[in-house]
């Protein structure tokens, strides 16, 4: 019985030190946070504007508009997306099927953003089922987008990549002396935004150049040939472009050759969108971080990997 009763009496102890402990734990911690200046009392890890852009939005589709057989925009409203740059893109939830990255196709001040989508999969197949009054899931905007540049600029996209390329062509169209647009597609029935460049453009230097692989349209053969034929003829301060990868590393290729600056938009596979995962990485960068819009300098040092491997949804690298 005295064996069980001082037992007792020595856990009454323990807890009794506990308590005294912890209130002296929370008193040192209350004082040190009064010492504190107020702007770091309870200060979160995670900044509150960083918080909001990563956070999940539910957004109403007001707008669906068919571009071609195979690509829809959506047009949404979404304060957030008002304000991001031209080359950022948003994570797009189409719930029951998956979340992806795309770029905006147009950004508004008023808070109107689209994104332009290709049917090439599982979750760009189901989303381009939406129409007008549904709901999507939207992260972002992420990323850094293009650099606006003044003097003669280029813009050189292949497909459907011509459609991150539109706000950036909105922009330049209001700050270089001269803007060139070309646009390289397979055939007719794939080309893009003809009437929304002829109006951007209407009022600005420029020059605008098709390509379709068949000759359905515009010159016949590969965009990147009527490029290096530009390049020959005149002097350009940037090229832009986004389009198929391989097309990518050849207009990298010849903006070395020229000596040309150039800023390039990748696509990759991305599931967090905010550089942690690493599944979007080539060499140490991370597209969805670094990018998804690289320069000349970025390119340099990721020329082993880019235009010929990607990874794949386990993470192997494969080839392009």
């Amino acid at each position: 019985m005295l064996e069980k009763r001082g037992s007792l009496f020595a856990h009454a102890i323990y807890l009794i030190c506990i308590n005294l402990l912890t209130k002296r734990i929370h008193h040192k911690k209350g004082r040190a946070q009064k010492e504190l200046p107020v702007n770091l009392r309870k200060r979160s890890s995670v900044p509150p504007s960083f918080d909001s852009v990563n956070r999940m939005r539910i957004v109403e589709i007001v707008e669906a508009k068919k571009e071609n057989f195979t690509v829809k925009t959506f047009t949404f409203m979404d304060k957030l997306c008002g304000k991001a740059e031209p080359g950022q893109f948003v994570m797009v939830w189409i719930p029951g099927v998956d979340e992806i990255p795309m770029s905006f196709s147009a950004i508004t001040s008023e808070g109107l953003s689209s994104i332009t989508v290709n049917e090439v999969g599982e979750a760009s197949r189901a989303l381009n089922q939406k129409e007008k009054g549904d709901q999507l899931g939207i992260r972002g905007p992420f990323g850094n987008g293009f650099v606006p540049a003044e003097g003669n600029v280029m813009i050189v996209g292949g497909g459907t990549g011509l459609a991150p390329l539109m706000p950036l062509t909105e922009k330049l169209a209001k700050v270089a002396d001269k803007v060139t647009v070309m646009s390289g597609v397979k055939c007719r029935d794939n080309l893009l935004f003809l009437d929304r460049i002829d109006n951007i453009l209407s009022e600005v230097n420029s020059e605008i150049v098709f390509t379709t692989e068949d000759g359905s349209y515009g010159i016949e053969g590969l965009v990147v040939d009527q490029v290096e034929q530009k390049l020959m003829k005149e002097r350009f301060d940037m090229i832009y472009t986004c389009g198929p990868e391989q097309m990518m590393y050849n207009m990298f290729l010849l903006a070395e050759q020229y000596k040309v600056p150039l800023q390039a938009s990748l696509e990759r596979i991305m599931r967090c969108a905010i550089g942690l995962c690493g599944s979007c990485q080539i060499g140490k960068l991370r597209v969805c971080k670094d990018g998804p819009v690289l320069n000349s300098e970025q390119l340099k040092s990721v020329k082993e990997e880019f235009g010929k491997f990607q990874l794949d949804l386990t993470g192997k690298r494969i080839k392009l």
